[in-house]
């Protein structure tokens, strides 16, 4: 199995497992006399399989981006680095996007707001993270649909 294989492999199950744990809400409490709609055992059960999984692929993820090569380091250094600059895009972005907040004055003798960053500047910031992080992102998925999965011990039965 590839590495992008079990990334997407991992987000389907977690996608399983919240429907799963929505339709145990539903069914877990009828009126008295009522049968519900499913057997709440065999939603747990499956939960439980679920949950097992995704721990499993999480484990195998984590190993394969600790020992794959990336750069002067490995895939996991690389998702710090992606993710870094995600932050930064987001806190420059939110920081420009507050400043510039425009407030319409009624008269004169309101009080005027001014900005107190540069705004140009964090949005050039901004930009550039973004771009950064669009660049590493290709990168990381080039590596992962090359990469094979390391297995973890114990793999559950799909």
């Amino acid at each position: 199995m590839l590495l992008s294989e079990a990334l997407a492999s991992r987000a389907e199950t977690a996608d399983r497992l919240a429907e799963v744990r929505r339709r145990l809400a539903i069914v877990s409490l009828v009126q008295e006399g009522d049968t519900p709609d499913e057997d709440p055992k065999s939603l747990i059960a499956e939960a439980e399989r679920l949950m097992t999984r995704f721990e499993w692929l999480v484990r195998s993820i984590n190993a394969t981006n600790s020992a794959t090569p990336f750069d002067d380091g490995t895939l996991s250094d690389a998702l710090a680095k992606r993710d870094h600059q995600l932050t930064l895009r987001e806190f420059y972005t939110s920081a420009a996007d507050k400043a510039s907040g425009r407030r319409d004055r009624y008269s004169a003798s309101e009080i005027r707001y001014v900005a107190t960053v540069d705004i140009q500047s964090l949005r050039k910031k901004a930009d550039r993270a973004a771009k950064e992080y669009r660049a590493l992102d290709t990168r990381i998925q080039q590596v992962n649909w090359a990469t094979e999965l390391i297995e973890a011990e114990n793999k559950p039965a799909e």
